[in-house]
């Protein structure tokens, strides 16, 4: 077996004879000499790139594709359990349902091998579901990072795929709270507006009007605070990474403490000495997963859940009421 180094690949079966997953022809290839979990997690990490650019174990190989993987030495991840802390807020033999606080990632990735929702999950409950990725058990859907809220975890492969299917059918109830730059003078509104890759940060997502995955996000106003600030009730749907962060910023409302679509600490420093104060406040982006709501996969009765706002959160919006201005 290959423990380190790399090597490259150039696809050259017939474009019309295709039909192989990108995980599978690694997998299948004795040069590589690794088994097909081992591969998706290196696709999983970036550590295999099509092209130059990553793609998906899904994704199928076209003739004169260039195919590089990268072998670590190291195992990519841990899957030790470990006792990492977040509110459960239900549990029944099929799902659970949590609160995931701002910071934490949700499954292992390039520079979080450990640490993780995943691994959590792993110490309060040894059955979650395997189907889909091997190193996300039981991952039925994501938050950034520092994005908090309500996630629902699958804990069979029947569950996941039930659940699964609601989502990407969008028949699930996606409901966000986020405070925004600005003082946003309508009501409530629809962003109807499609997204893809930003076509040089490759790491980011932007708004194209030509192309790019179909995006709709509606929000309302729920407070407009006199320091510039508006807490908007988020309602997704379709699920798109970074959606709201990127529809809000192109409409001119970027989330306050968003580094990367919204503003950054020169633009807070050069504002007066209260709005300095209010940065102290802001540690990430200001979005929180409200609501969840979708059809149990045994009753097959709608249900909703509501996580509470976090504290950090929550402490920066009194601080905002609390400095009104008259």
């Amino acid at each position: 077996m290959v423990n380190s180094g790399e090597k490259t690949f150039i696809f050259s079966q017939p474009s019309e004879e295709i039909d192989i997953r990108l995980d599978k022809f690694l997998s299948d290839n004795k040069d590589v000499g690794l088994s097909r979990a081992r591969i998706q997690n290196l696709i999983a990490i970036g550590a295999v790139t099509v092209n130059g650019a990553r793609k998906k174990p899904s994704y199928q190989p076209k003739r004169g594709d260039r195919i590089k993987i990268s072998f670590l030495s190291q195992p990519v991840i841990s899957e030790a359990p470990e006792n990492i802390e977040f509110d459960l807020l239900y549990e029944d033999k099929s799902i659970l349902v949590v609160n995931k606080p701002p910071g934490l990632v949700v499954h292992p990735s390039a520079g979080h091998y450990t640490g993780t929702l995943v691994h959590g999950l792993l110490y309060k409950c040894r059955n979650l579901s395997s189907f889909g990725h091997p190193i996300r058990p039981g991952i039925v859907h994501r938050l950034d990072k520092d994005t908090s809220g309500v996630m629902v975890v699958a804990k069979s492969d029947r569950t996941h795929e039930f659940l699964s299917n609601q989502f990407k059918r969008r028949e699930v109830k996606k409901n966000y709270l986020t405070l925004v730059h600005g003082n946003v003078e309508k009501k409530k509104g629809t962003i109807d507006l499609a997204i893809s890759r930003h076509p040089i940060k490759r790491k980011e997502m932007s708004v194209s009007l030509s192309k790019g995955r179909a995006a709709i996000t509606e929000w309302e106003v729920i407070s407009v605070f006199s320091l510039g600030f508006s807490l908007l009730r988020i309602s997704l749907h379709t699920g798109r990474t970074h959606q709201i962060r990127v529809h809000m910023a192109y409409m001119g409302y970027p989330v306050v403490g968003d580094v990367v679509y919204g503003y950054g600490k020169k633009w807070w420093n050069q504002k007066s000495l209260t709005m300095k104060k209010t940065l102290t406040l802001v540690k990430r982006q200001m979005l929180h997963a409200e609501i969840l709501g979708f059809v149990h996969p045994d009753s097959l009765q709608y249900v909703e859940f509501e996580a509470p706002l976090p504290t950090d959160m929550d402490c920066l919006l009194k601080w905002l009421n609390k400095n009104q201005m008259a």
